[in-house]
């Protein structure tokens, strides 16, 4: 799942959004900071403060990685992508395509439902723009072991940037998937690869009920 995703359902609850992406924020701007269940149980009282809505929506995000890798769709349109990333740029796998099919189909997913669900996608970024990048922080860091001094700041870049708009375009795709790749030290993609991003789309759009099963997922 990637951030759309996660937080598609809990529009009306401003900080547990932004809880849900604070994983996906850390994995950027500070890769130190690790969460498992047990440092955010605590927290996640059922409580409506602002505490307790941040970890609560990092847990969920942890939870909805747990059933959404484990699901027959994850598994099969993961390795139809992976396939079709081998085919176009070669065997050899410099590109580690196994990664590509991965983070593609994730991506791909985020842009089916804001193709979907458009006013909801507008709304995800005014709810995000009505947080305190600071306050999430802080709350991240009384949970953290190793604490963030890098969130706050990102979670600003990441308002002002709306990377996730790019999502819904081959071409914007492949730029934003080629910084991911560079971020993580793999070769970027040659422009030919848009090419398999956009079959890569029908399929995930063909798939989404597979991908998100109505036991775990309910679509708006």
């Amino acid at each position: 799942m990637n951030y759309f995703t996660h937080a598609l359902n809990h529009l009306d609850r401003p900080y547990f959004v932004a809880g849900t992406a604070v994983p996906d924020w850390l994995s950027v701007a500070d890769r130190k900071v690790r969460f498992r269940p047990q440092h955010l149980e605590p927290w996640a009282d059922g409580g409506e403060t602002l505490q307790a809505e941040v970890a609560a929506g990092t847990l969920r995000h942890l939870h909805d990685d747990g059933w959404f890798h484990a699901t027959r769709g994850f598994v099969e349109v993961t390795g139809e992508l992976t396939q079709l990333f081998r085919e176009q740029l070669g065997a050899d796998d410099q590109y580690h395509c196994g990664f590509l099919g991965h983070v593609g189909m994730e991506l791909l997913l985020d842009a089916v439902l804001i193709e979907r669900y458009p006013a909801r996608f507008d709304e995800y970024w005014r709810v995000l723009n009505a947080v305190d990048p600071l306050a999430i922080e802080a709350a991240i860091n009384r949970m953290a072991r190793q604490p963030s001094d890098r969130l706050a700041w990102f979670i600003t870049l990441f308002r002002r940037e709306q990377f996730l708009r790019c999502y819904t375009n081959d071409q914007r795709l492949l730029t934003r998937l080629n910084q991911v790749l560079t971020r993580v030290k793999l070769c970027p993609l040659p422009p030919q690869a848009t090419f398999v991003l956009a079959e890569s789309r029908k399929i995930v759009g063909e798939r989404l009920n597979d991908l998100l099963p109505t036991e775990h997922f309910e679509l708006p």
